[in-house]
């Protein structure tokens, strides 16, 4: 399982990667015209949202899934407070973007919050798609796991829907591990926890949604970061490409918008699934930081 479940961490940051180059682009026939299919890691653009990264970065939303392994490897297990302080210092001066939900929650720190309520009331995905590094920690006990992914979620996004999606996209990750079909386990635990929230049927909508053009689903789901459309563009993308994470990837970008916080998810769950093989060797060796992910990873039981 250890294998699997770095291929899991590393697929998430990969997904990020990936869609560095064109993230926060809407209009899907402009990344096509400008970009072609989008199928390795491209260096932004200068008038991107990410103009101060390079080719095999990240963005935001990866510098804070990276921050949170360096937590979890320093203290052997998640902790909400080690994760908060570096995650300050990690947007101290910070040379990227920071999204409203970032600056929200630096504003309720600064006026003296404490951490378990600082977070913004944001309902951007994006708060529980950083999470790999988490489940990777708590793999073996899927109730701690269910704590820490809601703990460290709400620590920014306070939203008790994106918290309830943290929640079910940890436990489908923590048993594709274990050799269960996603499709079926999320559908299993949204029956099992969820039967009778609003993310039952998100999560039937995208399966129903799976023998559609990637692009045109996600466009009808609706391509922003906000969860009640990320949500089921994510179950879409892993029902339909279930056994090609390559491809799933992919398909999260050209679709346009908030890519990367739909790609790692994505890229969590099927890296879990289907393990390294899935991953594409040159995304491995174009990744910047990628021996400082194994380094950190190998650090952790």
């Amino acid at each position: 399982m250890r294998e699997k479940a770095e291929a899991m961490v590393m697929a998430s940051f990969a997904a990020d990667s990936l869609a560095l180059g064109a993230h926060w682009i809407y209009d899907a026939g402009r990344i096509q015209k400008d970009y072609g299919r989008v199928d390795s890691f491209l260096k932004p653009s200068p008038n991107s949202f990410h103009s101060t990264k390079e080719k095999g970065d990240f963005t935001h939303y990866g510098d804070q899934s990276c921050v949170l392994l360096e937590s979890i490897a320093a203290r052997g297990e998640f902790d909400r407070n080690d994760f908060s302080g570096r995650w300050r210092a990690l947007f101290d001066g910070y040379n990227g973007y920071f999204d409203q939900a970032t600056r929200t929650t630096l504003s309720n720190y600064a006026t003296g919050s404490p951490v378990e309520s600082a977070g913004s009331p944001s309902n951007d995905l994006a708060g529980a798609s950083r999470m790999a590094p988490l489940i990777f920690c708590d793999r073996e006990d899927p109730e701690r796991l269910v704590k820490d992914a809601r703990e460290q979620t709400s620590m920014t996004h306070k939203d008790p829907l994106t918290n309830d999606s943290a929640e079910i996209f940890a436990l489908t990750a923590q048993r594709a591990l274990k050799g269960e079909s996603p499709v079926k386990a999320m559908t299993a635990i949204v029956e099992e926890r969820f039967a009778d929230s609003v993310l039952a049927g998100w999560v039937a909508d995208g399966v129903r949604s799976k023998d559609g053009d990637s692009i045109s689903v996600i466009g009808r789901f609706g391509q922003s970061c906000h969860t009640n459309e990320a949500f089921p563009g994510v179950v879409h993308l892993i029902a339909k490409y279930e056994n090609n994470l390559e491809e799933a990837l992919v398909q999260a970008v050209m679709a346009g918008g908030d890519s990367a916080a739909r790609g790692m998810m994505v890229g969590m769950v099927l890296g879990a699934y289907l393990g390294s093989g899935g991953i594409p060797d040159r995304w491995m060796s174009d990744m910047t930081r990628a021996k400082q992910i194994q380094a950190l990873l190998d650090r952790i039981p």
